[in-house]
């Protein structure tokens, strides 16, 4: 299990526990926070990762403090000098809970020296769909396959087959796939970890 799998698990099963110590079932929680069973559940099982607004509204219904829930999370920062991963071990991962055609797989995630780097695949299908967005650090983005208009803030880049794209994640972003099948892209995060 990688730091962003053990992450997504810590935090799933965190939120159960308070939940359970709440007397709340998913029922209750969902009514209090305005987010579906299915995706409570999901974020529970360490299934997805909670959108940052979603976490909020889940503290909110659990009445707990951002700062409290995080205060006893601790990841191991030991790396062996290489990290080795087979095609099978990539994770699916729903990162946006509001899109449609975008199938992320996270390759690696890890902590190092108070920065962490993840590398995920994005398989955008002929017909997805998600608005513009932001994240926290640095992306790089390198065409697998296919082709895709990748706009960022008013720009708008007519990426092909091989092109790459670094940026700022804090500028609203978002990938359209132009081709007539799926496209790939590898998405490469560089977070700052203080």
């Amino acid at each position: 299990m990688d730091n962003s799998e053990i992450i997504a698990s810590w935090i799933g099963s965190k939120i159960k526990d308070i939940r359970k110590e709440q007397n709340l079932n998913l029922s209750a929680l969902s009514e209090k926070s305005g987010i579906s069973i299915a995706m409570i559940s999901k974020i529970e099982n360490g299934r997805v990762y909670p959108t940052l607004p979603s976490l909020l509204q889940l503290f909110d219904a659990l009445e707990i403090n951002l700062n409290t829930f995080f205060n006893d999370f601790y990841i191991n920062d030991h790396f062996p000098g290489f990290i080795f991963k087979k095609r099978e071990d990539y994770k699916h991962v729903n990162k946006e809970e509001d899109s449609e055609g975008f199938n992320y797989e996270t390759i690696l995630s890890h902590t190092i020296k108070k920065s962490m780097m993840e590398i995920s695949l994005l398989t955008l299908s002929k017909d997805s769909k998600r608005k513009k967005l932001t994240t926290d650090g640095f992306e790089y983005i390198y065409l697998l396959k296919g082709s895709i208009d990748y706009e960022l803030e008013s720009q708008t880049f007519k990426m092909e087959t091989g092109d790459s794209l670094f940026f700022d994640g804090r500028m609203q972003h978002v990938p359209h796939n132009t081709a007539n099948e799926d496209s790939v892209l590898l998405v490469i995060y560089f977070i700052s970890a203080s």
